[in-house]
């Protein structure tokens, strides 16, 4: 495999050691700082997600994976699982450590008799969504197609065919995962399934997933689709069809609809909206009508195959900046009050910090009806309710400006919390949801596992007692924080 270069400076792994871990390795590389190609591996999808790695293996298989993870427990060394990159908290770098490098891995294999969709762990939702569109089928995938399946899939999945077929792990047949003990095994219905229970919702505690199988819907008809932008004052009668739209959804339309300032010359706060609707362009405007009519300075809405939807949202998704994701949950009809409430703090926020000008904050508005259909104790996922999700994403540049915008995320969703307290007190709402209210994949903010996985949480602990004792995975929520990961393999406290 020939030699590394030596590290520029010192490094948490001796040279010595890296020399060891590539020479065990059977086809994968290893690069490390001095290597070429390391500086386009360690950039992710927010610049404040970055970490310089010692080492980076390029995984093209699962021995290699296997060997890397046993190396990494035997020498005390920190490693990270990248797919995608698009974690805005680290959990797919590692600073000083080793991270496993999933893109070399992005085979998809469509079975159109089986109707079923086989994704290598390192694909993003691009691939999987054009290997299936040339069958004329579709699966359950993330709203911006340069995600990757394994970070979303693992955390639940809401997407555009939500409303038809349920989250994207509603969809996942089984998966492919090396555990922390360096075997790879399969988890379904079938074979290891209290490992395929966990995996849907909390997969990132317990393995490299390097194989997922989703099932196939016949998807073959083009879709009407894409972004409008309003002025403000289009505010009340974009919100009252939203309201509508949940009302009379069966899954063939739905809406993104939130706050982002326009580009120069404008450079002012709009209301954007991201339509969907799956059926003839007639159809679709005719129900459409009410907002298409309101005058919308922007439409770049048309025909479309549906392997082409998931990237509408891409100019609000791009590439660079500091990044920050949080989640909160809203109850239906939203208020207009309590919308405007939400604007008018937007804009106060990017008017006084102009380098936070590129954030925008989101409002889904998904049919939750099949998703329901699912009971919360089904699988680790608990966030099934007839409630939507909001998402803030702050984009930034400046580092000083960190905790600024953080406290103001913070503001914004009590701002959430405090609006459901009062549909509580209205009766507008049940005093008890049966959902927790808070979307692992929207949480930058690393709340509480007990918050994330509500009634699930203590199976999830006994289940990480059987499968990963040792606490090695143990980036981004954690089901065991009261335990170093190497601690000579005591049990977990459950």
């Amino acid at each position: 495999m020939g030699s590394l270069p030596e590290p520029e400076s010192q490094r948490l792994i001796e040279h010595s050691l890296l020399e060891k871990l590539q020479a065990s390795l059977k086809t994968s590389k290893l690069l490390t700082p001095g290597s070429e190609g390391y500086a386009t591996k360690v950039k992710r999808w927010a610049d404040n997600a970055e970490r310089e790695a010692t080492a980076i293996l390029l995984a093209d298989s699962t021995a290699d994976i296997s060997s890397t993870l046993l190396f990494a427990q035997e020498h005390n060394i920190d490693f990270a699982v990248c797919g995608g990159g698009h974690s805005t908290n680290g959990s797919s770098s590692s600073e000083g450590g080793i991270v496993i490098d999933l893109s070399l891995m992005r085979q998809v294999t469509i079975d159109p008799s089986a109707m079923t969709i086989t994704a290598q762990g390192g694909c993003l939702w691009v691939n999987v969504d054009e290997a299936a569109g040339e069958h004329g089928l579709a699966t359950v995938g993330g709203t911006v197609n340069h995600t990757g399946i394994g970070g979303l899939t693992l955390g639940g999945g809401y997407g555009w065919l939500s409303g038809y077929h349920g989250l994207a792990i509603d969809n996942l047949l089984s998966v492919r995962m090396v555990l922390a003990d360096g075997s790879l095994v399969t988890a379904s219905d079938t074979e290891n399934p209290d490992l395929f229970w966990a995996v849907r919702g909390a997969g990132q505690s317990f393995g490299v997933t390097v194989e997922f199988t989703y099932r196939a819907h016949e998807q073959k008809n083009p879709v009407w689709a894409g972004r409008l932008a309003f002025t403000p004052d289009k505010i009340p009668q974009v919100l009252e069809f939203m309201n509508h739209l949940m009302d009379v959804s069966k899954g063939e339309c739905g809406a993104i609809i939130g706050f982002g300032v326009a580009p120069p010359p404008v450079s002012l706060p709009v209301l954007i909206a991201a339509l969907f609707y799956d059926g003839p362009e007639e159809k679709a405007k005719e129900f459409f009508a009410p907002i298409l009519a309101l005058g919308p300075v922007m439409d770049m809405t048309s025909m479309m195959p549906y392997s082409s939807v998931n990237g509408i949202l891409l100019d609000a998704a791009t590439y660079g900046g500091r990044k920050s994701v949080k989640g909160a949950t809203f109850s239906l009809p939203m208020r207009l009050d309590f919308f405007q409430t939400l604007f008018q703090r937007y804009c106060a926020f990017v008017t006084e910090l102009p380098d936070a000008s590129g954030s925008v904050f989101l409002f889904e508005f998904l049919s939750t009806r099949k998703i329901c259909e699912t009971s919360n104790r089904a699988m680790a996922f608990a966030n099934r309710d007839h409630y939507s999700n909001a998402m803030l994403a702050p984009k930034w540049y400046d580092a000083a400006n960190d905790g600024r915008i953080r406290q103001w995320t913070r503001e914004m969703v009590g701002t959430f919390v405090g609006e459901k307290e009062r549909m509580k007190r209205e009766g507008l709402v049940k005093p008890e949801m049966e959902g927790v209210g808070q979307y692992g994949n929207y949480d930058d903010f690393q709340e509480k596992s007990e918050t994330i996985y509500g009634k699930n949480y203590e199976r999830l602990l006994e289940l990480k007692q059987k499968f990963d004792p040792k606490n090695a995975f143990r980036k981004g929520h954690l089901l065991a924080p009261q335990m170093n990961a190497w601690n000579g393999g005591a049990p977990l406290a459950v």
